[in-house]
This record gives C-alpha cells, sequence and structure tokens, in this order.
C-alpha cells in the first residue's frame, strides 16, 4: 500500500493525465494501468537522475534508459514492452499538443526472439482434470468447474476468477466474456464445462461472503443481495482472488505427478490453443474466442500447424511411404 501511494505522488502529472485517458477513452484494466504506472515510473526514476522530467526526454535520454535495462539483466522483451508504455506516452503528448515531437518514433525497439508459447500435452491436461474430479465437496466441484471453464475456453486467468454469474447464457452453451478494453465476445462451452458449472452452482452458496444471500439454487434465503461473481469468495474485491487460483494449480499438479513449475493458468490457455489447433480449428476462429484484437497475436500457435503439416505431408502424400 505504501509503496503503490510513493509511486502516485512521484510522477508527474502529464503521466497521471495519460494513465487517466488509458482508463476512461480505452477501458483499460486496472492490472493493465498498475503496469503502466510502474514501467512509466522506472523511467521517470531514471530520467530525474539525468536532469530531466519525463515528458521533456529526448530520443537520447531514452536510449540511456534502454542501455540501462540492458545493464541491469533485463530481457529484450520486457525492454520492448518498456519502450512501448513509452511510445503510447509520447504519442499521447503529441496528441494532445503538450509537446511538439515524439522522440520516439526514431528509437528501435530491442531485438528478441519470439519464444514459443509453453504447453501441455492433451494426457498431461488429464491428468490435472482426473486430478480435480478427484476432490470432494464443494471445494471440489468448484475446482472442477474451474479447471473445466479454462480449459474448455482458453480465458485469461483475470477473466476466468471475475467472470459475472451473467455470463453463463440462459441454455448454458456459452459464456459472455469481457476482456481487455471491455470488449465483448462469445465462447462456445465443452460439454464436461457445461455439466462442471451446473453441479458447481449447487454449491456456489457456500462460498457467499458472509452477509450475503445463498442463491435459489443452494437454497435461497432472505438478507443480502447475491454476489454478482460466478465464483464468488470473502476476498476484498469479492471473488475468487488470480493468486490463490494459481496455488490450487500447483497443487493439482503435484497430484497429478506433474512439475508445478512448468504448470500455470497461463500455460492451460496456451495448451487449449495449442490442441485446438492440432485438432483443426481455424485460425481466426482461434482469435476470437481467445480475445486477441490482433491475429498476428494469434500466430504465436503456428508452430502447431507447421507440426499438422509435416504430419500431413508425410501420411497423406501419394509418395510418403517411398
Amino acid at each position: 500500500m505504501g509503496r503503490r501511494a510513493t509511486l502516485t505522488a512521484a510522477l508527474p502529472r502529464d503521466v497521471e493525465m495519460f494513465l487517466e485517458m488509458l482508463a476512461a477513452e480505452r477501458g483499460a484494466a486496472a492490472n493493465t494501468l498498475e503496469g503502466y504506472r510502474r514501467d512509466l515510473a522506472d523511467f521517470a526514476a531514471f530520467a530525474s537522475k539525468q536532469g530531466h522530467s519525463p515528458q521533456d526526454a529526448n530520443a537520447a535520454l531514452i536510449r540511456a534508459y534502454l542501455k540501462h535495462l540492458t545493464g541491469r539483466g533485463m530481457a529484450p522483451r520486457t525492454q520492448a514492452r518498456r519502450l512501448s508504455a513509452l511510445r503510447q506516452f509520447f504519442r499521447f503528448l503529441f496528441s494532445e499538443r503538450l509537446r511538439e515531437d515524439d522522440p520516439t518514433t526514431i528509437i528501435d525497439a530491442p531485438k528478441a526472439g519470439r519464444s514459443l508459447p509453453k504447453y501441455l500435452s492433451e494426457a498431461e491436461v488429464d491428468r490435472l482434470l482426473v486430478s480435480a474430479a478427484n476432490h470432494a465437496g464443494a471445494d471440489g466441484k468448484r475446482l472442477v468447474a474451474l479447471m473445466e471453464v479454462l480449459y474448455a475456453t482458453g480465458l485469461r486467468v483475470s477473466e476466468l476468477v471475475g467472470l459475472p454469474l451473467r455470463a453463463v447464457t440462459r441454455d448454458g452453451l456459452m459464456l459472455v466474456v469481457r476482456g481487455k478494453g471491455g470488449k465483448e465476445r462469445m465462447v462456445p462451452l465443452s460439454e464436461p464445462a457445461q455439466d462442471a458449472i451446473v453441479e458447481y452452482l449447487g454449491v456456489r452458496a457456500r462460498f457467499l461472503p458472509k452477509g450475503e444471500s445463498k442463491s435459489a439454487k443452494g437454497g435461497a434465503k432472505g438478507g443480502a443481495k447475491d454476489s454478482p461473481y460466478l465464483f464468488p469468495s470473502r476476498a476484498h474485491q469479492g471473488y475468487l482472488t488470480r493468486a490463490r487460483f494459481a496455488q490450487l494449480l500447483k497443487e493439482l499438479a503435484v497430484e497429478a505427478d506433474l512439475d508445478p513449475a512448468r504448470v500455470s493458468p497461463h500455460v492451460l490457455r496456451h495448451s487449449f490453443a495449442s490442441h485446438l489447433l492440432a485438432h483443426g480449428a481455424d485460425l481466426r476462429a482461434l482469435q476470437q474466442m481467445l480475445g486477441h484484437s490482433d491475429i498476428s497475436t494469434t500466430q504465436i500457435y503456428t508452430h502447431v500447424l507447421d507440426e499438422r503439416l509435416k504430419r500431413l505431408v508425410q501420411t497423406a502424400h501419394p509418395l510418403a511411404g517411398n
């Protein structure tokens, strides 16, 4: 709490205006805003040591900052993200006529090879799902629902834990997901995910914060209004935290005899995408389900397509057996 307040106080007004614009005009999520805040605070601290404020920085100062990040051992990909934050900040200043130029236009991004996404095999995911199903009681039903929904939809973990109860369509076949920038998309649910949600809704009331009424499926009572979240909890935000779900997933990996270091919510998102493509899904459809605004982001999974094409040639080409 104290650290966040210190960073906020140290930021110049121009940076605060930029963050306010991201929230108001682009609907940036709280985690996104916090990332920009940290990146720009770090640059502001560096600029201050050089006798500058971030808003009056020139290209030489930005290059010096990138060199400074290299000296700190920061990976090129992370440096590129920092530079992206600076680009957006200076474009904002230029568009608002708060400065006459954009110094980032002549800065080259750090070169970094694009790493392949880490994902689990179908057999490994199946072991996780079987382990989840071995958990008894309300906690077990919630865990199964979380796992089945995540693997069936490839949601970001923040999207999963924060799902509104109304996200499940009336027929139970689809999820309406509000992703980055407030954009909505519809994602189909697999039959196991549909069944898991129905089972979980019967015990969902067990996870309501104290003082809230139980849902109709869990035995309705009078009192406070029911939680709006599909996965409510007693956490201050009212729903299961990302950290708690990640912890549950690590524990599940141990039970499934998998290395917990290889298992995370994002790895399951990658697994969903990779397995879907391996079974013939269209890249454009996958883009829509993952909520990627640009097809180039989805193309990190083309390594799966490459392998599928190799197998196709090896098995279907008339000369393959010769």
